[in-house]
């Protein structure tokens, strides 16, 4: 299943008005490297296929 690349500053806008926050252009840049530097370490772990059929963990009960 390939995904396109996220619009993170379409994310980080709607972010914006969501949570009522006012960023300057510095820290909305440095949020975008942020969100950028992050979906490029998870990249190979979402690329990774799984079967199917994976058994699903059980559940802990103390």
């Amino acid at each position: 299943m390939k995904q396109d690349t996220p619009d993170w500053a379409a994310y980080v806008a709607q972010m914006e008005q969501v949570l009522a926050l006012e960023l300057d252009e510095t820290r909305r840049a440095e949020l975008l490297t942020q969100f950028s530097r992050i979906a490029a370490m998870a990249a190979p772990l979402m690329a990774f296929p799984l079967d199917d059929r994976l058994e699903v963990a059980g559940v802990y009960k103390a």
